[in-house]
């Protein structure tokens, strides 16, 4: 109901003074007043998941962007083919449930006629970072919408989270052929042009927020405790707590995985042993919230390269929050050509 409301008001709302145009589009777009409508939008439904869209616009993003491929400079943030319900995009499997967050942001791109959808998915996940207490990322505008599903790239340029591995453990309790999803992982982010530091940073950074939902990718649950602020506990916690594999009929010393981590049929993920249902009643932390980690996040505490940065970002926030920062403005400036630094670029500190 709350969002139903919403989406009459901004539809209604009369336009802004215009401040500046968006490149190509013949519209100016009032930059400062789509901001303050995206963060009105961010918390305006506290029974959505945590209380705010900020993770489902993150990931938006994120997949939006994450198609590029510097080798051909195809893909990219430029696009936004997953709008088309019935192109190949937002079919893709790794997408699931972004369909969520476009109908969450479209009155507001009904409200801007001069606002391509690509710039308004980046610019709502910026606004998300930052209000929920992570880096202030420059915007720069300049995104072109595709007028055709069939401009954006083939599926599958995305990261798989159990991709190249292979059934049972080995003595060490990793997946069997870990070392694959590893270098999988490795493949995806070098194509974009990152280096293994990046990717950690991106990693440790965006999988702070949200969760995984059984109904959409067959994973379940979040990967921190506080899903709705920025943090560096998913590296913190990577390396300090006990994680063991589970699947969906797991069961711990007789115990069934705790529903709220408990992945779909044929998925595999790795929960926290010491807390949830399934935890012993000896546990210290057997009530609070059970946390999981996907096999793709796990390869950053297994593999060795990667480690050595998970590590870093552990023991400092400050420089996992620089880091991130820049990282995500490179992911999510990707494979666009000119680009403007809008008057409102920096967001203000404090709301």
């Amino acid at each position: 109901r709350q969002q139903q409301e919403y989406a009459a008001s901004v539809g209604a709302a009369p336009a802004p003074a215009p401040t500046s145009a968006a490149p190509g589009s013949g519209w100016a777009v009032d930059w400062q007043a789509v901001r303050q409508d995206l963060l009105d939008l961010m918390n305006s439904d506290l029974t959505y998941d945590d209380g705010t869209y900020a993770p489902l616009f993150i990931r938006l993003a994120w997949h939006s962007s994450g198609t590029y491929q510097a080798r051909d400079n195809s893909g990219g943030s430029s696009g936004a083919g997953m709008r088309f319900p019935d192109g190949h995009e937002i079919r893709d499997p790794e997408n699931a449930g972004l369909d969520l967050a476009m109908h969450f942001l479209e009155p507001i791109k009904n409200k801007y006629p001069g606002l391509s959808y690509s710039d308004l998915w980046i610019l709502a996940a910026l606004v998300g970072i930052e209000k929920t207490g992570g880096p202030n990322i420059e915007f720069r505008p300049g995104r072109k919408d595709s007028a055709h599903p069939s401009e954006a790239p083939a599926n599958g340029r995305l990261p798989g989270a159990e991709y190249g591995t292979r059934e049972g453990l080995d003595a060490e309790g990793r997946v069997n052929g870990w070392e694959n999803l590893a270098q999988h992982v490795r493949d995806v982010f070098y194509r974009m042009g990152f280096n293994d530091r990046e990717i950690v940073a991106l990693l440790c950074g965006g999988h702070v927020y949200g969760r995984c939902h059984y109904e959409r990718s067959g994973y379940m649950g979040p990967w921190v405790a506080e899903p709705w602020k920025f943090s560096n506990e998913y590296a913190a916690d990577m390396i300090d707590d006990e994680w063991i594999c589970v699947g969906n009929d797991t069961l711990v010393d007789g115990k069934p995985i705790d529903q709220r981590v408990r992945p779909a049929p044929g998925r595999r993920q790795y929960v926290s042993k010491m807390t949830g249902s399934h935890a012993p009643d000896s546990s210290p932390t057997k009530n609070e919230i059970p946390q999981m980690m996907l096999v793709s996040d796990m390869v950053l505490l297994w593999d060795a390269n990667f480690k050595q940065h998970l590590e870093v970002f552990a023991e400092d926030e400050e420089a996992l929050k620089v880091e991130f920062g820049a990282a995500y403005k490179k992911l999510t400036e990707l494979g666009v050509g000119s680009m403007d630094v809008c008057p409102y670029a920096k967001m203000a500190a404090a709301y």
